[in-house]
Formats: structure tokens, sequence, C-alpha cells
């Protein structure tokens, strides 16, 4: 099975692990989706459990989302991944995708609802190609990387059904790899890269400068909720 079929597979399994404790104690289940700012514009859907630990305020929300980022610097990126040539009018496009399970702690506040602070893991999945119009050459760098992510988050009830929700988060990836045409670079500089045009081997460094990947990573979000 391809290696992002298995990343795929065990995103959904994490799903299904989290949602079956509240379907078997028929617990208050929500749905959200929000749209804002997360290292560029980007739509999320999650789901949460209310009601699953019995006199506790607590919990848990599996999510999905897409941000739609640059992807980099294409001039270092070429350079760092390919070669020193600079032809060719660069054009560049980049995502996200991001799938996170989390612990959330309710805090009553009046005349709101679900509001509390969340503490969770990540996974993201993070794509950018890079195409030089002219200069014949066209590739995609990728990495993916499990990191951790806290947050807060909010609700104003329009209706029984209904709310109004408000996210912020902050994302870490700590340790990753970015590949890209036969060349990697992981944050534990174990490389194998280009080298520059006096035959110096280019380092993590470079290519954590070249590209726009995960690593510390705040939100904004603005949305719906439904029960």
């Amino acid at each position: 099975m391809p290696r992002t079929s298995i990343r795929l597979a065990l995103a959904a399994s994490l799903l299904a692990l989290g949602l079956a404790p509240a379907a078997a104690r028929a617990v208050d289940l929500s749905w959200t989706a929000l749209g804002g700012w997360q290292g560029g514009g980007v739509l999320r859907l999650s789901a949460t459990a209310s009601n699953v630990v019995a006199k506790l305020p607590l919990s848990f929300d599996l999510g999905v989302g897409h941000a739609f980022i640059d992807p980099g610097n294409a001039a270092l990126a070429r350079q760092v991944f390919i070669n020193e040539a600079t032809n060719g009018t660069p054009e560049k496009s980049g995502g996200v995708w991001d799938f996170r399970a989390d612990g959330v702690w309710g805090i009553p506040v009046k005349g709101f609802t679900d509001v509390g602070v969340s503490l969770g893991l990540r996974y993201s999945m993070y794509s950018g190609r890079f195409k030089y119009v002219g200069g014949n050459e066209d590739f995609t760098i990728t990495s993916n990387a499990w990191g951790f992510g806290v947050g807060a988050r909010g609700s104003l009830p329009v209706n029984k059904k209904l709310s109004l929700t408000a996210a912020i988060g902050l994302d870490w990836f700590p340790t990753q790899t970015l590949y890209g045409h036969d060349a990697s670079y992981s944050s534990g500089n174990v490389n194998n890269g280009r080298t520059d045009g006096n035959g110096v081997p280019y380092t993590w460094a470079d290519a954590d400068r070249a590209v726009n990947q995960p690593w510390l990573l705040p939100s904004l979000l603005l949305g719906v909720s439904w029960r």
C-alpha cells in the first residue's frame, strides 16, 4: 500500500476509535465547520463528543482541515532540491492537509456554550509544487509530520441546534523530513541533497528557508456548529 494511503488509513482509524466511546455512551455529538487562517486560508470540519466521562467537563474532538498556502521561495527551492539554474518563470502552489484529535476541558461562561481549552495530537501532510515555465522544471516537495497542538474555542447559541463558533490554536511539528526531486532534508540534519555552486552541501537550514512546511502554526477560525 502506498505511504500516503497508509497514513490516511491511520488517520481514519484514529477518527473511528475516537468516536467509538461516544457512540457507546450515546453522548452528545456536535459537528462544526470552520474557516479562517492557518498559514493560509483554511477550511476545517470536526466532530465533537461531549459528556463522555461522567461528572467531568471533558469532550473529545476529531477534525480534518485543508489550508491553501504559499509553498515557499521558488528560486531557493530550485537550488536546494534540483540545481543552480535560474531560467524559467516560476509558478507555485501549495496545500496542507491536517488531521487532529483533541481532548477539550470545558469552562462555564455565561451566555456561551462549548467554551473550553484543548490539547491533542496533530498529523500534517504538506505538498508544494514549483513549476518554471520555459525552464523545463516541474517538481513537488512533500513532508508528512506528527505534532502537538493547544487551543481554545467557544460558541454563541443562535437556537437549540445552531451556534456561531470561534476557535484559536497553535500547532507544533517538532521533527520532519522534506522530500523533493530525489533529494531529502531532515530536521535532524540527516540529508541526501544537493550542493551549491562551490560544492558545499545544502543543509536542513537551507531547505527550511526555502519551504513553508508546517512548523509552529497559529490559527484563527470562525464558523458554525450543529448539534
